[in-house]
């Protein structure tokens, strides 16, 4: 019997390997074809196009308040400056401490595994979304915006103490949340062309970074214990809080001369925004829900606090 489950386990774990070898070469040969150098194929020399906004209004942050309603065209056309800025300086930091996870993600993996392989050129490609990100922020001429210290200590302990599961189910949750934001803002003319190429360019190569965590994250998952899997769930769910206040930093509305304490407090209670937050993560959400992300009412209650998850009963109005 104890020989019969060896046999059946080594079978598995050659099948889980087979299966991350195939994912990766697939990956590998899209990486080959639609990878973007963004210092040679955007015209970062080409000014910003006046009337033009840096986020879609619908997906401004205060969008829908009364202090939107009270605030002048010339306010809001700067508030969507700042707000770019913030979620391309949060987009930074979230991508360094993904980096920072990849390579913990490899240890144990044989250097000469296209899993592997695939690993390095994910972490190329985000190096260069981080100097592309940080070039525009340079040319949006704004602060640069960053986490507070209660969330970068969060932040610290996630890359420092995050299972390769955690790590992985992190890292979706950032991605996605960021490609649906980015999707809606890509094909909208209103937008200022540098803004939607950029953009354009991310949501070309996270789409491989999401296809990659997502596979891996499934049979990891699959093979996890009771603990692992508990583990998992609350991490992800301290992320999901992070990821909510970090993305657009309280300093832009005192940079456009609001109070910021007012500011976060009604773009937290409007509708809207809450509406828009959580269609981002609809999909994520039923994925996590089918792996075992979500699973207990603890991480559940997390996702509720963190308001990327409408709590039961709630009715999500955003496509």
């Amino acid at each position: 019997m104890h020989a019969q489950r060896h046999t059946t386990s080594h079978r598995n774990r050659h099948v889980l390997e087979r299966d991350r070898e195939t994912t990766a070469q697939r990956l590998l040969v899209a990486s080959a074809r639609h990878s973007s150098d963004p210092d040679t194929e955007l015209d970062w020399t080409a000014p910003f196009e006046d009337g033009k906004w840096y986020v879609a209004p619908e997906l401004i942050s205060l969008y829908k308040t009364p202090l939107w309603e009270r605030m002048s065209d010339e306010q809001r056309m700067e508030l969507s400056r700042h707000e770019r800025a913030s979620i391309t300086c949060s987009g930074i930091w979230f991508e360094q401490i993904l980096m920072h996870l990849l390579l913990r993600h490899l240890d144990g993996f044989p250097c000469t595994s296209d899993h592997v392989r695939y690993a390095y050129t994910e972490i190329a490609d985000e190096c260069r979304h981080s100097m592309m990100f940080g070039r525009l922020v340079r040319k949006l001429e704004t602060p640069v915006y960053g986490a507070g210290p209660r969330d970068r200590a969060q932040g610290w302990f996630l890359k420092t103490l995050a299972t390769s599961p955690a790590a992985l189910a992190a890292a979706l949750l950032v991605e996605e949340l960021l490609d649906w934001l980015e999707r809606k803002t890509a094909e909208d003319e209103r937008v200022q062309p540098l803004v939607r190429n950029v953009i354009r360019i991310h949501i070309i190569e996270e789409a491989r970074h999401v296809r990659y965590a997502r596979e891996e994250l499934r049979r990891q998952m699959r093979q996890a214990t009771a603990a692992e899997r508990a583990y998992v769930q609350f991490l992800t769910g301290q992320m999901a809080r992070v990821v909510a206040r970090t993305l657009i930093s309280p300093s832009v509305y005192h940079a456009i001369g609001l109070d910021p304490a007012t500011a976060v407090k009604e773009a937290r209670r409007c509708p809207h925004r809450q509406d828009v937050l959580q269609s981002a993560m609809k999909r994520l959400i039923a994925f996590f829900e089918e792996v075992g992300v979500i699973h207990n009412p603890a991480a559940r209650s997390l996702w509720y606090s963190s308001g990327l998850m409408p709590r039961p009963g709630a009715r999500v109005k955003v496509g």
